[in-house]
């Protein structure tokens, strides 16, 4: 009567067929179909561009035609500006970020203007720098807010028109929204951190994977920080492995230090 194979030997000995290659070919070029957002985000940032100097020349023809602005228009319109922009910097965000992690590589290492938060960007850090710049766009809106509540009138400030342009009910739910934005990108930051500290998918021991690979004859070696000497290959016939460790090191049940001759 044969011996019946194991779980291990049975997976090392049966791999992916045609067909589950095809499928699994087929969602991984899915992602493709984000290209087209990027693109979509590529002309929003475009009308952004004609928007801002159509505000830019608003302000040039005021003063021109009026001769004469006051300091708080001046800075009411220059916060309209700076809003556009930081719009515009948020978009370029997530196209150059969203594009490099969910599509595919931007190839641009060794560019000159290549930006500095591309080459370690992943979905956390993307996560937190969008946090960062929405708390940014909010405080625009807060500031512009702020200086119109400068000429508030029984709890409201009123448009040219007459309708109601600031309340003081409105006034507190943007702080509680700003505040909300806050304490939000805190978060975002402070689970960042954590997953830094301990990251997922380096655990030493054996594993089903490790086993399979083992068994197949295709498992990689131990990668080997920077700066740390590499472990002395083994003989073929000697029976034993060879590592290489600090000086100092508790030395684990069942291990010996050989003579440097050997």
């Amino acid at each position: 009567m044969s011996k019946r194979p194991s779980i291990t030997e049975r997976s090392a000995q049966a791999g992916p067929g045609p067909a589950s290659r095809t499928l699994a070919a087929f969602i991984f070029a899915s992602r493709w179909l984000q290209a087209p957002l990027y693109l979509g985000l590529i002309v929003a940032q475009a009308v952004y561009v004609v928007l801002f100097f159509v505000e830019l020349w608003h302000l040039v023809e005021n003063v021109i035609a009026t001769g004469h602005i006051t300091e708080t228009d001046v800075m009411l319109s220059v916060l309209a500006l700076i809003d556009i922009v930081m719009i515009a910097n948020l978009l370029i965000m997530v196209i150059i970020g969203g594009y490099e992690t969910f599509v595919s590589k931007i190839r641009v290492q060794g560019h000159h203007d290549e930006p500095e938060w591309l080459s370690h960007v992943n979905t956390n850090l993307l996560k937190v720098k969008l946090a960062v710049s929405i708390i940014s766009i909010s405080s625009i809106h807060l500031l512009k807010t702020f200086i119109e509540v400068g000429r508030m009138d029984n709890g409201v400030v009123l448009n040219a028109d007459g309708s109601v342009l600031y309340s003081s009910d409105g006034v507190m739910w943007e702080v509680a929204i700003h505040l909300a934005f806050i304490v939000s990108a805190i978060a975002l930051a402070w689970i960042d951190r954590m997953s830094q500290h301990h990251p997922t998918g380096e655990t030493g021991g054996l594993s089903v994977g490790k086993i399979e690979a083992g068994l197949r004859g295709d498992e990689s070696p131990a990668a080997v920080p920077v700066g740390a000497p590499a472990p002395a290959p083994a003989p073929a016939d000697a029976g034993f492995v060879t590592v290489r460790l600090p000086a100092g090191t508790r030395l684990p049940e069942g291990a010996e230090v050989l003579p440097n001759d050997r």
